[in-house]
Parts: C-alpha cells; structure tokens; sequence
C-alpha cells in the first residue's frame, strides 16, 4: 500500500528528475577557454627576411598579432614563436622547450596536438588546419605566391641543431643576408617531404631568397601557457 509519506518523497523525487532531464547542457567556462587560440602561423612577416629580431623580437610579433587578431583570450596569453637558435660548443634553445605543454587549437577551435609528444609525432597541422592569427588559410604549394616554408631552424623532433658548420637559424634569427635557415612545410607538401618543421634549409636570409625557396617570412607562434 502506497502511504502519504511515501507520495511525500515520490513526488520531490520525481520533480527533481524532470528538472534534470530538461535542463539544458551548457559548456564551462573552463571548457571553452581550453579551445581559445593557442596556435597561429603568422599571416605576415616582419618583411626583414631573416632578420626577426632574435628570439625577443619574434616572440614580441607573435604578442602582437594575436592582441590585434581579436581572438577571444588571445591577448593574455604568453606567446612564444616556435624557433630554435644555435651556439658554439653545445646544443642551442630549442623550439619545442619554448612553447608550454599544450594542448593548442587554431583560431576556429580546431585541436592542433594536446601535447608536445602528439605535436612532434602526429599533429593535426595541414593546409586546412594551419590556420594564421585571424583565422585565415595560409597558401601553400601550387598557389601564387607560395608561402608554405615556415621558419623553425628545428630539427624534425623540434630541439636544436648540434653545433656545426652551417647556419640553421639565419644567425640566430638575426640576418637578413648571409646563412640560411630550416623550414618546415605547413601544408605537408613540397619536394617528397611532409615535414611541418623541418623540410629543408632556404637559399638564403634575405627576404628574396626566401621567397625563391617557397616562403615569405612566415612563422609559427604557439601560447606557452
């Protein structure tokens, strides 16, 4: 027999069940700000070929492109461009010990690697995905002009060349003359190599040596934090 006081708890019960049932699924706020940009190849050079500024100055363009792309947390977060530099005697700074832990997604949330280990084995950078700081696809191979060599001087597993006798880096991201630089291909194309970070070495540092190679300038910038 169904008691008063069974009906008393039954029907709170039942309530609360419906109320659940139809409320509507939000995303966190914290979920939402895991998918803001953390990633972006630069939709434009400084225009000084090799000659970036060193480390400092690239990692200050990166700051500022992301602040002026309008991306939803893009200007508070740490902005790193993802270069390596070389020194005499040892190993120099390495790209991938530069840019945090991950994970990073593209301007239009789209997951580009959740970790250092994914980024550097299998990450989801293609044409499509390689987006620039506003969203936009970046040209690559086959396209006038073509802008698919993105400045890294990184090894394929993302640290630094070993001391030896070529420049890697346009001295140190300095030049924009003598030396060369390692480049990698965004749209994974180009020459029989698919590598993103590492596909080859440019002509030169000059802004029209780069060009002559497939760039422009371009590089990558990931949020350390």
């Amino acid at each position: 027999m169904i008691t008063l006081r069974h009906l008393s708890i039954a029907l709170p019960l039942a309530a609360l069940t419906f109320a659940l049932a139809v409320m509507p699924v939000t995303t966190s706020p914290a979920s939402a700000a895991e998918k803001t940009m953390g990633f972006f190849i630069t939709s434009v050079g400084p225009g000084n070929g090799g000659n970036l500024g060193g480390l400092e100055g690239a990692d200050a363009y990166c700051t500022k492109l992301a602040a002026d792309s309008g991306a939803a947390g893009a200007a508070g977060k740490t902005w790193r461009a993802y270069l390596s530099t070389e020194e005499d005697g040892k190993r120099g700074i390495s790209a991938r010990s530069r840019i945090g832990e991950g994970p990073w997604y593209n301007a239009l949330g789209e997951l580009i690697a959740v970790d250092l280990d994914q980024l550097h084995l299998n990450p989801n950078i293609v044409l499509r995905t390689a987006l620039d700081e506003k969203g936009n696809r970046v040209n690559g191979r086959g396209e006038s002009p073509n802008k698919h060599d993105i400045l890294t001087g990184t090894m394929a597993d993302g640290t630094a060349y070993f001391p030896d006798d070529k420049d890697h880096t346009c001295s140190n991201w300095t030049s924009n003359g003598e030396g060369s630089a390692q480049v990698g291909h965004h749209d994974r194309h180009g020459g029989g190599n698919t590598s993103w970070n590492s596909a080859h070495a440019s002509r030169g540092c000059s802004q029209e040596d780069l060009a002559k190679t497939g760039g422009t300038g371009l590089f990558m910038c990931f949020a350390a934090d």
